[in-house]
């Protein structure tokens, strides 16, 4: 079993810098999606242009994982405020598309399940910041676990299948927990990747990269937690 290494004062001092950067930009990438999701379920004539036309709806879908794969594929060649727009621009575009959930589901169930979410987030977190334990394996099954949900979901978009995709939100809680792990402990080496001398530009870049995954992590965490336990309204 491989560990990883300990590291000295000064670096782990830059290391923790590193990691709440990473955090905060979290925070204000789910902060930003959950209040733009808010707005948007409350107010008719946004909920009806997105939800009432499929091609704009989809043609956001699209606008979002282009932001997201340009992000993770050229973060380094752009600008750090460039990179720090995309991914604001990627939260409120998740945020409008997000907004469904607050039409079908009941805001208590959608509370209760956050809080679920975010207990789960960050003891999964606190593990793969303190294990000594190599989660570059783990990640990389958690990959094939998650292009397995991806498949699986589009068959079940012709299947409509209640029980497949309940199969799939279980498995998903159980994918997106190690992924949170292996992202977590990925965070040292992000931090250490970058150069002495390099910058706050090349630090701010690593920083948006990696609460990126975080986001992504947790998003998708609270969605797969609330197909099993939210409520639907009536």
């Amino acid at each position: 079993m491989e560990t990883v290494p300990m590291l000295s004062g000064q670096t782990q001092i830059r290391v923790n810098e590193f990691i709440r950067s990473v955090y905060n930009w979290m925070a204000i990438g789910l902060g930003l999606t959950g209040i733009v999701a808010f707005y948007v379920s409350n107010n008719q004539y946004l909920t009806q242009l997105i939800f009432g036309n499929r091609l704009l709806f989809f043609a956001l879908i699209i606008g979002e994982l282009v932001l997201v794969f340009s992000i993770a594929a050229r973060v380094h060649k752009m600008q750090a405020s460039t990179a720090t727009g995309l991914f604001v621009l990627y939260a409120v575009l998740n945020g409008a598309t997000l907004s469904f959930i607050f039409l079908v589901y009941t805001r208590t169930s959608i509370s209760s399940v956050f809080f679920i979410c975010a207990a789960t987030f960050i003891t999964c977190s606190i593990y793969g910041m303190t294990t000594k334990r190599d989660l570059t394996s783990l990640g990389g099954f958690m990959m094939m676990g998650l292009i397995g949900i991806i498949i699986a979901s589009v068959v079940n978009i012709f299947v409509r299948s209640t029980q497949m995709s309940m199969i799939i939100s279980y498995i998903g809680v159980f994918v997106f927990v190690g992924l949170t792990a292996y992202d977590t402990q990925k965070l040292k080496t992000m931090a250490l990747s970058v150069p002495d001398g390099s910058g706050g530009g090349m630090v701010r870049k690593n920083a948006i990269l990696g609460a990126l995954a975080l986001y992504l992590d947790f998003v998708n965490l609270f969605l797969m937690l609330l197909s099993i336990f939210g409520s639907i309204r009536d």
